[in-house]
């Protein structure tokens, strides 16, 4: 079902799905699903195209009510990139789900710098319960070495679209050095915190998901061999999601070995 998450007076395009009566799993639990920095020659305007698609299949499969959406500067959703809107964006659609009614609690997924953001999230949100991240950046380390490069890029696929964004670029650029995955990890704790990571992935290094798991003291590793970025593609990756999913919601230990 298509839906509107309101944030800072943005229209951010979102899907809902909920699931079967039959399987809804116990606690009503819901999931908000963070799509990852754009790639690819349609950049902001593809993002998230995919995403509506995974929240069927976890909410049918995993019970679960599942809202993806698109940040703001990707798809149809208003407004233009920075990293603080983004993650801002992310609290909108926690909000969002449980303003709606259908969901009791709250957990975050996200693929990549929407990893990233779930865990920046919930470190500083104690209503999410967990996060679960796939090929989750450590830092924007990258991104802050070279702003005014990294802005004219996202100006190029599309994700700035107004040519007076920003207003203040040293504030744009204060927030890709301050927003630190590692130290919202550590924050994270003891909720539970699952990264699924590919072996291969010429993106995020391994090392990255280490970090993350070390900052946090007891997350769940999962190393996919052979996998590259896009796990949300791969069926072993949806498969350690989709058992995660069932642990949380206190599912009968059978329903995981079948996904396991």
């Amino acid at each position: 079902m298509e839906t509107v998450i309101r944030s800072e007076g943005l229209r951010l395009d979102a899907h809902l799905a909920r699931p079967a009566p039959s399987t809804c799993a116990p606690g009503r639990p819901g999931l908000v699903v963070c799509h990852g920095f754009p790639t690819g020659a349609r950049g902001g305007a593809a993002s998230g195209q995919t995403y509506p698609a995974l929240a069927d299949r976890l909410a049918a499969e995993a019970g679960w009510t599942v809202l993806s959406f698109n940040f703001r500067g990707t798809g149809a959703s208003e407004g233009d990139f920075s990293l603080g809107g983004w993650l801002t964006d992310v609290r909108s659609a926690v909000d969002h789900l449980l303003e709606s009614g259908l969901v009791e609690e709250v957990w975050l997924a996200g693929a990549s710098t929407g990893g990233s953001l779930a865990i920046c999230e919930a470190g500083e949100d104690e209503r999410v319960r967990g996060v679960a991240a796939l090929s989750a950046r450590a830092d924007f380390d990258d991104w802050a070495a070279h702003p005014r490069r990294f802005l004219e890029h996202t100006r190029a696929i599309g994700l700035v679209r107004r040519a007076d964004f920003p207003p203040r670029m040293d504030e744009w650029t204060r927030e890709l050095k301050e927003l630190r995955p590692l130290v919202r990890a550590a924050k994270l704790a003891p909720r539970p915190l699952l990264l699924i990571q590919g072996s291969d992935d010429d993106m995020v290094p391994a090392l990255d998901a280490r970090a993350l798991a070390d900052c946090h003291g007891s997350a769940e590793l999962r190393i996919i061999n052979g996998a590259g970025h896009g796990l949300r593609h791969d069926p072993r990756a949806v498969a350690v999601l989709l058992g995660w999913m069932e642990r949380q919601s206190g599912a009968p230990p059978e329903a995981v070995a079948h996904h396991a």
